[in-house]
Formats: structure tokens, C-alpha cells, sequence
């Protein structure tokens, strides 16, 4: 396979996008204080569709006004003016071109600063591990999250499937990310250390994947077999970089059976270096893994994949876009300069700092 093929047209769901790359949901806290996406995330995610992305997918949004919200200026997508303010980004992406997908996120034990509620909530009552995030507007321990009941964990999945209809209905996204990666609520429940439960939301790696399962189910069955949906997973998390699924291959064959039979359009893969081997012992990455037993699911992959050649060996190992996040901050016309054979910039971490929020420097 040659890099010319991440410049190829491919279907994702119902879509047909114009080349294989897509921009990776970034975390940028630059909403309003009551979550109404600004001016400046308009200009932001406008740029990525002029500079030749065939899909953004934005930032995760939270999905009600109860423990979902992750940091302070985020989005959210919880009422019409909410709606309304993505929709200008929507069609200031379509304007160039480009799809756009909503990321839905419930932040669980991992919010450190919910603007509607005191405290947090998760599968069990256990402090999570590590600091909050400084550059998030955190600081020090996060919180022992309050264990849910069975009727809001009803209610989550609930807020999910309204917060997919909303983003599709009234802001006019092409499709909808469910975030079950990176240490948030989702995860948090498919995490052995994190979810203690011995109902029917916990147990083995199979139960643990329950949460997510029935939260794809309810999405799907609000927008339709139309609408593109998919789900983000990763062993790491953004407060536990070191994570792995304790069962090697086993689990991974588990957890890639069960989401391939679940109803999804794609499946997004994020780890540090996609290409490295999962599990130690087995040469096999996380994208190759999903691909030996999802065979026929649409597999996106996220990690270190700035390098075009590195981008086109996932695509040799199964996945079938690539997503790029330190990529695209840097080079917001990432597929054009490497298509034209142009230099790319290097990625400047004081970008995010000392508030990961968007800097002018960024915008055109």
C-alpha cells in the first residue's frame, strides 16, 4: 500500500469521504462558561475542512446538565442554543467540503469542573488515579465519585441517545462518536480497577463492556441506520497512560467480537504509538488485534501517525481511516502538504499551555 492510498475516497457508514483522514477529538476548553461553542472553535474547526481533512471530529461534548461535564468551557449539547451554536461550525466545515461528527462524552469520576453540579459520579466508589489536569483548570486529587444506581445509569445511556438526536436533528453533524476511551465514564466501567460492581454493569471484561453495548444500542435507535456512529476506545487513559487490558489477546478478542456484532459504522482505536505490539509477549498492535476479529468493521486508527509512513503501515495492519490530534494542531492542512509533498511543521507542546485552550496563533 502506498501513501497515496490515505488520499483514496472510502464509505463510512452511509457517507463516501473524500480521503482517509480524519482529525482526532481534542479536549480545547474555549466554550462559554454555560457551554455555547464560540466564534473562535468556528474559525478552529473551519480550518481543518480548508485544509483538506475529509472528517473533523470535535472535541468531546457533554450530553446533560447533571455530573457529564468534563472541564470548565467546555461544550455542551444539552439545549437549542447549544445547538444552534454548533451548527454554525457545521456549516462552516461543510462549506469546504468536510464531515463533521459529534463526540459525546460523560466525563464519570474524571469531571474537575462541572458547571451544574457539586461532586462526581461513577461505577464505584474508588478516587481515581493521578492529578487533575493543570492545563484543564485542575488541580490536585480528583474526588471519590458517588457509585450510580441502576436508575441513572438508565438515565445516562438515556442522555446519550438524546444528546446523538440533538447533535444530528438540530446541529446538523454528519455523524456521532460515542467516547468510551481515555479513562472517562464509559471506561471507567470497562476498566477491571475502576469497576468493582457485581451486577450486571460489572464482572469480566465482557460484562464491563455492558455500559457501552446498551449505549450504542439506544444511540443507534434514535438516529437511525443513516446516521455514521461510531465508538473511541484505548486501554490508556488520560489519567493512567500505562493501562492494559489484563487478559492480553483474550480480551481483546472479546471486547472486538462484541463491539463488531454491536451495530457500529466504525470502531476508533486510540493508542500512544498505533503501530506498537498491544500486549508484551504478542507482536500483534490494537489495530491489527480489531482487525483479526472484527474483520468486516470500519477501523480508525489514532496515535503517533503524523508520519505519513507510519499512517500508510496502520493502513497495512487493518485500519481504514487515520486520525490525527498533535498532527493536525500543528499542520491544520496536514493531507494538502503531504499530498503536495510539502514540509510539515513539528508539533509545539506549548500550544496547550499553560490553558489547553485555542490560541490565536491557530486560527487563519
Amino acid at each position: 500500500m502506498k501513501a497515496s492510498t490515505l488520499f483514496t475516497s472510502y464509505p463510512l457508514g452511509k457517507l463516501s469521504l473524500r480521503n482517509r483522514m480524519v482529525v482526532a477529538p481534542m479536549t480545547r476548553v474555549t466554550a462559554s462558561v454555560d457551554g455555547i461553542a464560540s466564534e473562535r472553535m468556528k474559525a478552529y474547526y473551519e480550518d481543518f475542512a480548508r485544509g483538506g481533512f475529509a472528517l473533523v471530529i470535535t472535541e468531546g461534548i457533554y450530553i446533560d446538565t447533571a455530573w457529564s461535564q468534563t472541564y470548565a468551557y467546555q461544550a455542551g449539547l444539552t439545549s437549542a442554543r447549544q445547538s444552534a451554536a454548533w451548527r454554525e461550525i457545521v456549516e462552516a466545515v461543510h462549506g469546504h467540503g468536510g464531515r463533521i461528527f459529534a463526540q459525546i462524552q460523560h466525563a464519570g469520576a474524571l469531571s474537575q469542573g462541572n458547571h451544574f453540579q457539586k461532586g462526581t459520579v461513577g461505577p464505584s466508589a474508588i478516587r481515581p488515579v493521578g492529578k487533575q489536569m493543570s492545563f484543564y483548570r485542575g488541580e490536585g486529587e480528583y474526588p471519590v465519585p458517588r457509585e450510580l444506581e441502576e436508575a441513572e445509569i438508565l438515565g445516562i445511556i438515556a442522555s446519550f441517545a438524546d444528546a446523538a438526536a440533538r447533535a444530528v436533528e438540530e446541529a446538523g453533524f454528519d455523524g456521532v462518536e460515542i467516547h468510551g476511551a481515555n479513562g472517562y465514564l464509559l471506561d471507567q466501567f470497562f476498566t477491571d480497577y475502576t469497576n468493582l460492581r457485581t451486577d450486571r454493569w460489572g464482572g469480566d471484561i465482557a460484562g464491563r463492556l455492558t455500559l457501552s453495548l446498551e449505549t450504542i444500542k439506544a444511540v443507534r435507535a434514535r438516529v437511525g441506520q443513516h446516521v455514521p456512529v461510531g465508538i473511541r476506545i484505548s486501554q490508556g487513559k488520560v489519567n493512567d497512560f500505562v493501562h492494559k487490558w489484563a487478559n492480553g489477546e483474550e480480551d481483546a478478542k472479546t471486547v472486538f467480537t462484541l463491539l463488531a456484532s454491536a451495530g457500529l459504522d466504525y470502531l476508533h482505536l486510540t493508542e500512544y504509538e498505533a503501530w506498537q505490539p498491544a500486549f508484551a509477549g504478542n507482536p500483534l498492535s490494537l489495530v491489527a488485534l480489531a482487525r483479526k476479529y472484527a474483520p468486516e468493521l470500519t477501523i480508525m486508527a489514532n496515535g503517533s501517525l503524523h508520519d505519513d509512513a507510519k499512517a500508510t503501515e496502520v493502513m497495512n495492519s487493518g485500519a481504514n481511516f487515520i486520525s490525527l490530534g498533535r498532527g493536525a494542531l500543528a499542520n491544520h492542512d496536514w493531507p494538502l502538504r503531504v499530498e503536495q509533498g510539502k514540509p510539515l511543521q513539528p508539533f509545539d507542546s506549548a500550544i496547550l499551555g499553560p490553558i489547553a485552550d485555542i490560541k490565536e496563533c491557530e486560527l487563519p
